[in-house]
């Protein structure tokens, strides 16, 4: 039988260019490290059936023989508006992968907040002993509180089995409508991750008054723009925070800020912005109950082991005629 050639772009150690070669004998695997498509030699493009790539997204018209493009993320925003977008090449993404590490995130934000991480980390810096230690750091219990999860998809349901072990009422939003496509899945943990009660996309604004904390998990598109806008955030308890660990544009950052100010809720997690790296002037730097992190929600040491086991599955199934996981639907977006 013919060979498939496959390019990744990515820098892979050999044990996990190893694994993707032990799929079938039929493959050809090759890595040239690329940001770019020009960073890539065209004798190589002239070959490429299969891309494993993140940046380096070429026009089909210029790889004739490309069959098929895994992402090396979750998100496809960075394609849209590429001449690969606009074609009926396959492309695939990483989702699924992110789950623990994006769930921990979530967790640790809420954890932080309710304990008043902040402000111990203040004095701390300052050498103080606090007066009045009791009332500045009575916690809020995670037991009997809800968290409502915004994209109730594979992080959520992680965050809902962790959060449920804190005792938590676990509340979750979901794009209505059957997928076409198979979607990748760790392994399930112990515990239930059935939220208590689920809601429909466009129910967002009856979810959100019943929350203390609100994750977004959402895939950016066009329709996630701004989802968290004034009338969302007015509709939050006054007490709730947020914890932003999709895309920076599902929230309306200039909206976030006024709410923080004017006490709409408590406080906010940020892991994504609206600009990156977000600028220097931005408010939200310097406002003490909010916590900022550099986009790292979903990074784990073991994220290219995971990202070659999905690529290695789909290459298996790419051989033997079977539906795809995580086949990005272009209607939908992600």
């Amino acid at each position: 039988m013919d060979p498939v050639h496959v390019l990744s772009t990515l820098s892979f150690p050999d044990e996990l260019l190893d694994r993707l070669r032990s799929v079938s004998p039929r493959l050809v695997v090759r890595q040239h490290n690329a940001a770019s498509v020009d960073e890539v030699p065209s004798e190589l493009w002239d070959q490429v059936q299969v891309l494993y790539t993140i940046f380096a997204v070429p026009d089909p018209a210029r790889v004739p023989g490309l069959h098929w493009v895994q992402l090396h993320s979750a998100g496809v925003n960075h394609v849209l508006d590429t001449p690969l977008w606009d074609s009926d090449v396959p492309i695939t993404t990483v989702s699924g992968i992110h789950a623990p590490t994006m769930a921990e995130y979530a967790l640790m934000m809420m954890l932080a907040l309710a304990h008043r991480l902040p402000a111990m980390l203040y004095y701390q810096s300052r050498g103080e002993w606090p007066s009045q230690r009791w009332r500045k750091f009575v916690p809020q219990e995670l037991r009997g509180a809800t968290v409502g999860v915004v994209g109730y998809g594979s992080i959520g349901r992680e965050i809902g089995r962790l959060a449920r072990t804190f005792g938590m009422r676990v509340l979750g939003t979901r794009r209505g409508g059957a997928s076409e496509t198979a979607r990748y899945e760790l392994p399930a943990l112990t515990g239930s991750d059935e939220p208590d009660r689920l809601y429909s996309s466009d129910q967002l604004l009856e979810m959100l008054p019943e929350c203390d904390y609100v994750v977004l998990t959402v895939p950016y598109t066009s329709a996630t723009h701004h989802l968290i806008d004034r009338r969302a955030l007015r509709a939050m308890k006054p007490t709730a925070v947020l914890i932003n660990a999709a895309r920076g544009a599902v929230v309306d950052e200039a909206a976030l800020v006024y709410a923080l100010r004017e006490g709409w809720i408590a406080g906010a997690a940020l892991d994504v912005f609206e600009q990156e790296p977000l600028p220097d002037d931005s408010p939200l730097w310097k406002m003490d109950n909010v916590i900022i992190s550099p986009h790292v929600a979903g990074f784990t040491p073991h994220y290219d082991d995971r990202a070659t086991t999905l690529f290695a599955e789909n290459l298996r199934r790419y051989l033997g005629g079977e539906p795809l996981l995580n086949q990005v639907e272009r209607g939908r977006e992600y």
